[in-house]
């Protein structure tokens, strides 16, 4: 049901026309251009009702049956209902669902397990690493010593050999498997055995791909993982936000590191909303949906890399997929402006070994809508012909509002 035809919006616009002449303008950005943003996608509309709903009033610092504040006893169910459901949906023994997001989670896997200048071993930044793997602009990069490994040149896969060698030499005391931008799945037993071998513990950085697995479309790092961090977002198709899994023996160290180390009070109508996407996680449907994602990717980058770009890894296990546009001779900046004229809404991100950018794709929000492998040929057309300005922006944006029309992200 879209925004527009909700009794929400019609108090909002009545109460507060210019705002939710904002909101509305929003619902139609989405609904008419391609969302293909690794990192988006649109959440059910039961989602929606239980982050609107009266549990946002609520203020409950602290865990269920331990607030400190009264009047918790209905929304302690909900959380409780929510860290149930994730706990069976990923198979851990301990999930904490009150991170505000995937950035708070990995701050909280930070300071249950290390202290400031400890040494932590992560992908590096220019090969997929997020801010939070050793920024110097981020608090990781600031308080803890990390170093950095990589992929190998020509294959772009994760140079595991690379890891190990670091892992002997630096002997860090966590090492984090997990990237933005990395399409292929990633070996956890084999980083859990290089974590044991120089005793550090393994953080799995699992934001991106945590829909997936849910799905039984992407490997669980649930099992060799110390923690797991991960967003509610993306694929998982949940409320923006993060939590952290783990097991039993690290579960009160995980639970004091959210709160109150690193956070204040519980954002009760969010964590509603999870419980809420992991009910829908565990269904038959969201399975297919998960299957169908990396379906897509597959068919998309096949295509975009028979039109001419150039596909890092030569393909993609997951949802995302990093293309370069310059063999059709446009950089990344330059080619992200030109589809956004058309329609076509994604990320730069750093290609591995040249100091230039590619674009970063994701197929989640498209499967949402009900697109297929037909659909990511054609968007796959669509995208070169823009690129090589065989397809001019207005008659490309017209195409995309023809497809998006077929597939609306809230039916009425």
């Amino acid at each position: 049901m879209p925004v527009a035809t909700m009794p929400e919006a019609d108090v909002l616009g009545r109460q507060d026309p210019e705002l939710a002449e904002i909101l509305l303008g929003e619902l139609d950005r989405q609904s008419t251009t391609l969302q293909l943003i690794a990192a988006e996608n649109f959440t059910s509309p039961a989602v929606l009702a239980a982050l609107g709903s009266p549990l946002s009033n609520k203020y409950a610092e602290g865990y269920p049956g331990a607030r400190h504040h009264g009047g918790c006893e209905i929304v302690d169910v909900a959380e409780r209902l929510a860290v149930d459901r994730a706990k069976a949906l990923f198979g851990a023994d301990h999930a904490n669902v009150q991170s505000h997001s995937g950035s708070s989670a990995v701050l909280a896997a930070y300071a249950a397990l290390l202290r400031p200048g400890d040494t932590v071993l992560a992908m590096g930044l220019p090969f997929g690493g997020h801010l939070t793997h050793g920024s110097p602009a981020n608090f990781s990069g600031r308080w803890f010593d990390f170093v950095g490994y990589g992929v190998e040149a020509e294959s772009g896969l994760i140079d595991y050999e690379q890891v190990r060698t670091l892992a002997r030499a630096r002997r860090p005391k966590a090492i984090v498997c997990g990237s933005i931008s990395y399409p292929r799945h990633i070996d956890h037993a084999l980083f859990r055995e290089i974590a044991d071998e120089v005793g550090a513990y393994l953080i799995a950085d699992a934001a991106h791909t945590i829909g997936l697995v849910a799905g039984g479309a992407a490997p669980n790092p649930v099992p060799y993982a110390d923690i797991v961090c991960a967003t509610t977002h993306k694929v998982l198709r949940g409320p923006r936000g993060g939590m952290l899994l783990c097991g039993a023996e690290l579960a009160e160290r995980v639970d004091r590191a959210v709160f109150p180390f690193t956070q204040g009070g519980a954002q009760m109508n969010t964590i509603a909303a999870k419980a809420v996407a992991f009910g829908e996680a565990a269904t038959p449907a969201f399975t297919a949906y998960a299957h169908q994602v990396t379906a897509n990717a597959r068919v998309l980058a096949a295509g975009l890399e028979a039109e001419g770009l150039a596909v890092t890894t030569g393909g993609t296990d997951t949802h995302l997929l990093v293309a370069d546009p310059a063999p059709l001779g446009v950089e990344g900046r330059t080619a992200r402006g030109r589809l956004a004229a058309a329609g076509m809404v994604l990320d730069t991100c750093a290609l591995p070994h040249g100091d230039i950018r590619g674009l970063r794709l994701g197929t989640a929000a498209l499967t949402t809508q009900g697109m297929g492998e037909p659909e990511m040929a054609r968007v796959a057309a669509l995208f070169a012909g823009v690129l090589r300005d065989e397809i001019d922006g207005r008659t490309a944006r017209e195409e995309v509002r023809e497809l998006t029309g077929r597939f609306p992200p809230y039916p009425d």
